[in-house]
């Protein structure tokens, strides 16, 4: 279950960036409104997973989450360039926090 949290605590991190931009600078009301509810959430659920799980990994897989569904939705929703070198560096941050959930504590 805390590894659950942390999955989910870093899909709402790449809502919380992916809002960071849209409100151009915390112009923009609701985009802004929805950084901060992602944020409080992505924050939460990983200060809970952190109670079970060592910090390291959890954090780790955490970022990596959100970078790589960062950059995937900035390259499919809000046209970012798109490469090869990118595409295989995502991959292997997805492989690298995937090795790191697995090297995590068991729970």
């Amino acid at each position: 279950m805390p590894w659950l949290l942390v999955v989910v605590a870093g899909l709402f991190e790449t809502g919380f960036a992916v809002c960071l931009k849209l409100s151009h600078g915390f112009t923009r009301l609701w985009p802004t409104v929805a950084f901060c509810a992602f944020a409080l959430a992505s924050f939460g659920l990983l200060t809970l997973s952190l109670k079970k799980l060592d910090v390291g990994p959890a954090y780790a897989v955490w970022t990596g989450i959100g970078a790589a569904g960062t950059a995937i939705y900035g390259m499919i929703f809000l046209g970012d360039v798109v490469s090869t070198l990118k595409i295989i560096s995502i991959s292997l941050v997805i492989v690298g926090v995937i090795g790191l959930q697995l090297s995590g504590s068991s729970q």
